[in-house]
């Protein structure tokens, strides 16, 4: 049983049913469906599509993005193709992407119910086995995987989340007008000298739209996610300011939010029978936000793991995220916590990034480290330096609480 049909969700009940595998797959939605995000697929989801055979028609190829700091300057970041990815990403709104991946999995043998995911079932010696749904039909599963986003129900039933140490994030999102080509990430000051926590973002978007949003991170804290609302307005001053958007004002409709778990921490990811992929298991980089690869990839290894045989599953899926994304999100997770809650520091940090000769030298290493990029990156310049980083990322992490945490919720994987 596979509870949400997003990108996590739908590449599972793929790679199972392909696998021979009987599948239902359940969404409380009727798709097409629209959901907050900005709608990129980084080099590694491009690499997972093409390896499963999936199309996506309409896509829009984007390689390279700009990041503008908060005094206005401008740092191009190199999209370049690695070892195991390509050198560009896609762009496409959720609402095709998920409704283009729900019926690949469709189409391989998954079975599609539109009906919520409500009471948990009991399974063998007290485990999950399963759900009743809202249509008052349940379904008995050997294995559940949950990718039911951030606010899992599959999470919470099987007792998986630990609310005090979740890094919560919410997302607002537009669809705008201005035309852009390149993805242009925005760290800004809501005051002099003081960082937002978090940034915002414009991005192409299909037919000449763009995609615009402004994220914020919380720590534990949900109610503060109504910052990114509350400061809105002067975050597209800010994008006209900067000569991004014609209009200083927000559009009028099409705003959208929806809440984001990142960097893991919080969520143990497999317990017995219930795997727990994409947001639904926190797998949204800590940094920049991006989820849409991690959730596909998860969802794969989940898929694959069941498929080697049910009882170990759990096992093998936390080795593969020890292996893959347990590092980076690690540090990453620790870094974010650390710098959420000093506004002078985040503002500094990105001054200094973005400062005239900094950003030009560091550029390459920058965006082989902020998109998690370095397994499998090119040899070269760019590589070792993400590489020194990374490395001092994890001495400087060692020991704190964080890294702990993921010793702990991955050691049955060692």
């Amino acid at each position: 049983m596979v509870v949400g049909a997003g990108p996590a969700g739908s590449i599972a009940a793929l790679v199972l049913a392909r696998g021979g595998a009987s599948v239902a797959l359940v969404d409380k939605a009727n798709f097409p469906r629209d959901k907050a995000c900005g709608d990129l697929i980084g080099p590694r989801g491009v690499r997972l599509l093409d390896d499963l055979g999936v199309a996506l028609p309409g896509a829009l190829r984007v390689d390279d993005m700009a990041v503008i700091g908060p005094t206005g300057r401008r740092v191009r970041l190199p999209c370049d193709a690695g070892l195991t990815y390509p050198g560009y990403a896609y762009a496409l709104p959720r609402a095709q992407l998920d409704a283009t991946l729900r019926q690949a999995a469709v189409a391989a043998g998954a079975e599609p119910i539109t009906a919520r995911a409500t009471d948990p079932l009991g399974g063998d010696g007290g485990a999950l086995g399963g759900f009743a749904l809202s249509t008052g039909a349940e379904v008995a599963a050997d294995v559940v995987i949950g990718a039911d986003g951030a606010t899992s129900r599959v999470a919470e039933a099987a007792g998986l989340i630990d609310p005090a140490r979740v890094l919560w994030g919410f997302a607002l999102r537009w669809y705008g007008a201005d035309p852009v080509d390149v993805p242009q990430i925005l760290l800004w000051d809501t005051s002099p000298g003081r960082g937002f926590p978090g940034y915002g973002w414009l991005f192409p978007g299909v037919e000449g739209r763009s995609n615009v949003g402004l994220g914020v991170g919380v720590l534990a804290d949900r109610t503060a996610g109504a910052e990114a609302g509350r400061c809105s307005d002067a975050f597209f001053a800010h994008l006209h300011r900067v000569g991004l958007t014609g209009s200083d004002r927000p559009p009028a409709s099409g705003r959208l939010g929806g809440w984001l778990k990142m960097g893991m921490v919080g969520t143990r990811p497999a317990e017995g029978r219930v795997l727990l992929v994409g947001d639904a298991a926190g797998l949204v980089n800590p940094l920049q936000g991006e989820g849409i690869s991690e959730a596909m990839g998860s969802a794969r290894a989940a898929a694959e793991a069941v498929l080697a045989g049910p009882d170990q599953a759990a096992a093998r899926y936390r080795s593969f995220l020890r292996r893959t994304y347990a590092p980076y999100q690690a540090t990453t997770a620790s870094l974010h916590r650390a710098m959420l809650g000093r506004p002078r520091a985040v503002s500094a940090v990105g001054r200094v990034l973005t400062a005239p000769g900094v950003g030009r030298a560091l550029a390459g290493a920058w965006s082989i480290y902020w998109n998690d990029l370095l397994d499998g990156a090119a040899p070269g310049s760019a590589r070792r330096l993400a590489a020194v980083a990374a490395a001092a990322g994890r001495v400087a992490t060692s020991a704190g609480p964080t890294r702990r945490w993921f010793d702990e919720a991955l050691a049955a994987a060692s």
